[in-house]
């Protein structure tokens, strides 16, 4: 997931319904979005990326179809469900209240000995 492969469980679920939530995508353009959007810092592996969409569809989360590229190849194309956008919001505002978190805990100055 990122260079050093050592991203919170369950973040990647996350990430996959936010760029989906804007549009459906086939897996590899998922992939390149997230890699896109963080800046090269984040790149998902295939072993990691279709194990995580197929426990999404699982879920009910996320739904595919079949489709035609334009370069007239098949492929499986991925968009949130109504249950989906439910889960990120609520992953969404579970990650925000875990960075806080994390936040005041960085922030905090040692006190001296």
């Amino acid at each position: 997931m990122t260079k050093s492969d050592d991203l919170i469980s369950g973040t990647l679920d996350l990430l996959i319904l936010r760029v989906i939530a804007l549009e459906p995508k086939h897996g590899w353009a998922i992939a390149q979005r997230i890699q896109q959007v963080s800046k090269e810092i984040l790149q998902v592996r295939q072993g990691s990326l279709y194990p995580a969409l197929h426990r999404l569809e699982e879920r009910e989360w996320v739904e595919s179809e079949w489709q035609l590229s334009a370069t007239r190849r098949r492929t499986k194309v991925y968009r949130l469900t109504t249950a989906g956008r439910r889960q990120l919001r609520a992953e969404t505002n579970a990650w925000e209240q875990f960075v806080a978190a994390v936040g005041k805990v960085i922030a905090t100055q040692e006190r001296p000995a």
